[in-house]
């Protein structure tokens, strides 16, 4: 399987995620977004993710179906749960969308064109 990038082939330095589309309507959103926490893992820690859900986090059969210990099995969960840890204490700026673009929300609900919730998301997931 194909891993998303999480460093610069260039340099190493960190990635964002400018621009996100909907395959099905076509949706564009830009903004900053992370790669997500589990791009940071090896691949060998999402195949045991991936065992551990198959076998809906029953230890005894995960060490059957790895061939592991059960001591191996928690420091392999300790060192995935310090990863995502890791990943989630670091915190991503994102800009505020530009004031046209709230402008043009908040417009859309004066005219009854959307919620009040659906603004908020809006407002929320509009980047620039």
């Amino acid at each position: 399987m194909n891993k998303l990038f999480d460093k610069c082939p260039a340099c190493g330095g960190p990635l964002i995620i400018t621009e996100c589309r909907c395959a099905a309507c076509n949706l564009q959103m830009r903004g900053d977004f992370s790669p997500g926490a589990f791009t940071n893992l090896t691949e060998d820690q999402l195949t045991f993710i991936r065992v551990f859900l198959r076998v809906r986090g029953n230890l005894s059969e995960l060490e059957r179906t790895l061939g592991v210990s059960y001591p191996t099995i928690r420091n392999k969960l300790d060192d995935i749960n310090d990863v995502l840890e890791r990943e989630s204490t670091t915190p991503v700026k994102v800009k505020p969308p530009p004031a046209e673009d709230r402008r043009s929300i908040l417009q859309n609900v004066a005219d009854g064109k959307l919620s009040a919730e659906e603004a908020l998301l809006k407002i929320q997931n509009v980047q620039e």
